[in-house]
């Protein structure tokens, strides 16, 4: 899988050791220049659906379970990979100095009609929901989230962005 692009977080420390390593998988779904992504009130972003892979899990599996979860999305066929990002920024538990992230995106298809998402208590809480949207909208919408930075602002905004506007420029017609 290619390499999109390598993030270190200005915040992240110039030297660590207690590092927490987490993989997670994203969906690119795509509807003409619609977009499937999560709206999250508390970051006020939009991100991919996806997430963490459990440690005994095969990545399309992971794939597959959180992109269900998080939309109610079915019959998901995956087409192919798209790339990844390997990222390094601060960690919020006490007990790491960073986190390493390494997320991989692949470009799927889904029934357009959605089904009930199954968030978990954080997200219901942050105020997460799977909706589609113009892809440029979303863009121009976090990019006005970053620009006015905003209190609120998620660390993952940049990346989520970097990797919405690659999908306009490699994909979209």
């Amino acid at each position: 899988m290619r390499l999109l692009s390598k993030w270190i977080h200005p915040a992240t420390p110039q030297t660590y050791s207690r590092v927490y390593e987490r993989k997670a998988a994203r969906a690119i779904v795509l509807d003409g220049s619609q977009i499937l992504l999560l709206y999250t009130k508390r970051y006020n972003d939009y991100s991919f659906p996806g997430g963490g892979i459990d440690p005994d899990e095969e990545v399309m599996e992971g794939l597959k379970r959180e992109l269900t979860e998080e939309t109610g999305a079915r019959n998901i066929n995956v087409i192919s990979e798209y790339g990844y990002i390997d990222e390094y920024r601060p960690h919020y538990k006490p007990e790491y100095d960073v986190i390493h992230m390494l997320s991989y995106f692949y470009i799927c298809e889904i029934d357009r009609e959605l089904g009930d998402a199954q968030m978990e208590d954080y997200e219901t809480s942050n105020g997460m929901s799977a909706v589609w949207v113009d892809l440029q909208q979303a863009i121009a919408h976090n990019r006005q989230v970053m620009n006015a930075k905003e209190a609120s602002m998620g660390l993952s905004i940049e990346r989520e962005t970097y990797v919405l506007e690659l999908v306009a420029k490699e994909l979209l017609d």
